[in-house]
């Protein structure tokens, strides 16, 4: 075995020793379906110019929405409460110190304006001219400012740095174009003042106090002033109160001022026999699909689940070190992808296959390193779409769409490190063993399995009746979208609003879980019930209900509770708004156009609108299932469509790889629908086994997680057959009519050959 083998195996375990320490000593962010946090409710006061009213509300929502996603929490709660009121719940804040922190930062006024010096005052001097103001500065004095110059809405950015030639740390913004223009003017106006003059000084005010004067350095021109559209603002600040400031100028100011009448400690929105069921429920999933890896693929496959073992770390540890939220959909999605990861170690194993079949006496670790090889494009522009499609979901998105964004981004990055590195050297060492290699059989590696044998002897010409498979994709296609019409979508609470409704009971022994019982048998069994202050506190939140349903509600929790009292009864807004679905969209959009033009450039522009019809119709058809069926289209679910056009990307980019590979290396004579076919046969039982492995973890989770799991993982086993069925049926006989119109020319490439010690692993 040679040197580097060991060497890379060392340096995998000091990997996953690193990771270890991070996750033990890194305290995860929950939540608030895990671990509950602060609920606020503040009130709009309107102006004569800027009235309370629902639209500036929502305004006024969304400017906080930048707000909180600026200051780093994620997974929050923001909606609008009746007319001019707006709920907030953050996760993680559990005690009453941290709640007024939170309060403080996010309803402050935030207005940042620019003012040129005029003199120097007594504090209590009226100020010479009528739009002039007297205020005390940061230096100690008090100033005399004039009018407004510059106003928030001309700054284009703001973030917290701390300069190379300086350890004080500054929030650096940035003008748009007219602030730009309007800063050089009044920084070299102040220039042509001598060193120590008030009026050198320029005066950087929020919310009416002055946070920063600095006077202009001696090296600005007069009537030249700063240039280039940017500047400091300094003022002794520690990191975080650098990172608070830069976050409520980049937040912008808020319409309307809001004034808190309401905050509260609120209990996780999940019961604790939920969390433990769908905890459960993964673990069962996770060893059933490690058995069946070990069943078909014996030896290797042992390797690869000890590998995905280490995914399970890897993806845990970034995302602690990132700071990232857990809720319970996030975990379902982490428990997906590991079950998902299987996929780049399947594809290796079976490139492996035929290469051992074709050249037994090369030995198996030649057929394995030439599996990694061959399979290596493959893994490649899989998991780089996605990829894409995970940073334009975090930069275009919000709220949820942001976190799902970041979520997904680690899991592709783990999944790659834990197939191309960690399996690689596990399986090198696995192979290398002498007894291995006196008995082939034992590695998994030495047939091609049953599967592809009896494809090989049947033979089947899949594309003879690319037609017909594609009229059964339409009209799945119309069957779904007549459901959509007909049906209408069951939109959830998120997309529609409805009602919170506070109660208290008599029964301090009543806990949260009977009352989410005791609102289930009321008929709302999607509700979601949290805990108060006093844990004889419950607040309901549900969609739009009528006093006679929700009477129905009281006169259950009475049932448990005694006698119970509403202590309010709001209407509330959709938490996933107007504006938050439209990112939504827009980044959903720009994505799959990503996705096409990498698809383009990798292989042909018609194999990049084959994938990108395919994603659509497998969305398509689980939305119109969804449909027909009633059920709800919520938070959750919208993380499931997400999902599902990462699982049918994969499909599609393992068998399109397949036929470029085929049609590269063919010879003038043979017919592209006859290469696409045999490509296509050769994937289906890479399809077959990673589906299997995947649909362990999924089945686990729809039976065993319970209800806040289970339309998430009908969701995507809809959408995982479907994508698998589209791969082949559909964007593989797209391809080959396009041909026919737009055909793709042979590229002969030279064929590289590596040194059987030569693993290609990088770490």
């Amino acid at each position: 075995m040679s040197r580097g083998v060991w060497v890379r195996f060392i340096l995998v375990l000091g990997l996953l020793a690193g990771c270890a320490a991070l996750a033990v000593n890194v305290k995860p962010n929950l939540g608030l379906d895990l671990r509950g946090g602060a609920q606020f409710v503040f009130e709009a006061e309107g102006t004569e110019q800027t009235p309370a009213t629902a639209e500036n509300v929502d305004k006024t929502l969304e400017v906080l929405r930048g707000r909180v996603d600026a200051l780093g929490v994620a997974e929050s709660t923001l909606v609008r409460q009746g007319e001019n009121r707006i709920l907030v719940e953050l996760p993680g804040v559990t005690n009453d110190e941290e709640a007024q922190e939170a309060e403080e930062r996010i309803g402050t006024t935030a207005k940042l304006t620019i003012h040129e010096v005029i003199a120097t005052a007594q504090p209590d001097a009226e100020p010479s001219k009528n739009k002039n103001l007297v205020l005390p500065s940061d230096q100690g004095d008090t100033l005399e400012i004039g009018p407004t110059v510059i106003q928030g809405e001309e700054i284009s950015g703001a973030s917290a740095v701390q300069r190379e030639q300086s350890v004080e740390w500054v929030v650096a913004i940035d003008f748009n174009g007219p602030g730009g223009s309007t800063w050089a003017d009044i920084t070299g106006e102040a220039a042509c003042n001598p060193s120590g003059d008030p009026k050198r000084r320029i005066a950087i005010v929020l919310d009416n106090e002055i946070i920063s004067s600095p006077e202009v350095n001696t090296d600005v021109g007069c009537d030249v002033g700063i240039r280039g559209g940017s500047t400091d603002i300094t003022g002794n600040f520690t990191s975080e109160e650098s990172k608070d400031l830069a976050a409520l100028i980049e937040g912008g100011a808020l319409p309307l001022e809001l004034r808190a009448i309401s905050d509260r400690l609120v209990g996780p929105s999940l019961g604790a026999a939920a969390i433990d069921a769908s905890i459960e429920a993964g673990i069962i999933g996770l060893i059933l699909t490690g058995l069946f890896i070990v069943i078909v693929y014996r030896l290797v496959g042992l390797m690869a689940t000890v590998a995905l073992a280490s995914y399970a770390l890897l993806a845990y540890a970034m995302l602690v070190g990132l700071g990232s939220t857990l809720t319970l959909p996030g975990l379902a999605g982490f428990v997906l992808a590991i079950g998902m990861a299987i996929d780049a170690n399947v594809l290796v194993f079976e490139r492996a296959r035929e290469e051992y079949q074709a050249y037994p006496s090369a030995g198996l670790r030649r057929a394995l390193m030439v599996g990694f090889n061959k399979a290596w494009t493959a893994i490649i522009d899989s998991n780089v779409t996605t990829l894409l499609a995970a940073g334009l979901l975090f930069f275009l998105g919000s709220g949820p769409i942001k976190g799902f964004g970041v979520t997904l981004s680690i899991g592709v990055i783990a999944s790659m490190i834990s197939a191309l590195i960690i399996a690689r050297v596990l399986c090198d060492l696995a192979v290398s063993n002498k007894g291995v290699a006196r008995r082939p059989a034992i590695s998994g590696l030495s047939d091609i399995g049953k599967v592809r044998t009896w494809l090989d002897r049947k033979d089947p010409d899949i594309m003879k009746n690319r037609g017909r498979w594609l009229a059964v994709s339409g009209a799945a296609t119309v069957f779904a979208i007549a459901g959509i019409a007909i049906q209408g979508l069951n939109l959830g609470v998120e997309f529609t609003g409805g009602r919170q409704l506070d109660y208290s009971v008599t029964n301090q022994d009543m806990d949260v879980e009977q009352a989410r019982a005791a609102v289930s048998d009321a008929g709302f069994s999607e509700a979601v019930v949290q805990t108060a202050d006093d844990p004889a506190d419950f607040t309901v939140r549900t969609g739009e209900i009528s006093n006679e349903e929700e009477q129905r509600i009281e006169d259950e929790l009475a049932v448990v509770g005694g006698e119970v009292e509403k202590i309010d009864d709001q209407q509330i807004g959709a938490s996933l708004g107007e504006e938050l679905r439209n990112n939504a969209l827009i980044a959903f959009g720009v994505a799959f156009l990503a996705q096409l033009l990498y698809l383009a450039f990798r292989f042909k522009w018609t194999f990049g609108v084959s994938a990108v019809i395919a994603m659509a119709h497998d969305v398509l058809i689980v939305v119109g299932v969804f449909a027909w069926l009633e059920k709800p289209i919520d938070g959750i679910f919208l993380a499931a469509a997400m999902t599902i056009i990462g699982l049918s990307v994969n499909d599609t980019v393992v068998v399109f790889d397949r036929v470029r590979e085929r049609w590269f290396g063919s010879r003038p004579e043979d017919d592209f629908r006859s290469l696409a076919n045999k490509a296509a046969v050769e994937t289906v039982p890479r399809t077959v086994n990673t589906g299997l492995g995947t649909m362990f973890i999924l089945a686990a989770l729809a039976i065993l997680g319970g209800d806040s799991l289970r339309d998430f993982s009908i969701a995507l086993l809809i959408g995982l057959i479907v994508g698998t069925y589209s791969s082949i049926f559909t964007a593989t006989p797209l391809v080959t009519y396009f041909h026919e119109k737009w055909p793709m020319s042979r590229v002969k490439k030279e064929k590289v050959e590596r040194a059987p010690e030569d693993s290609g692993a990088v770490v």
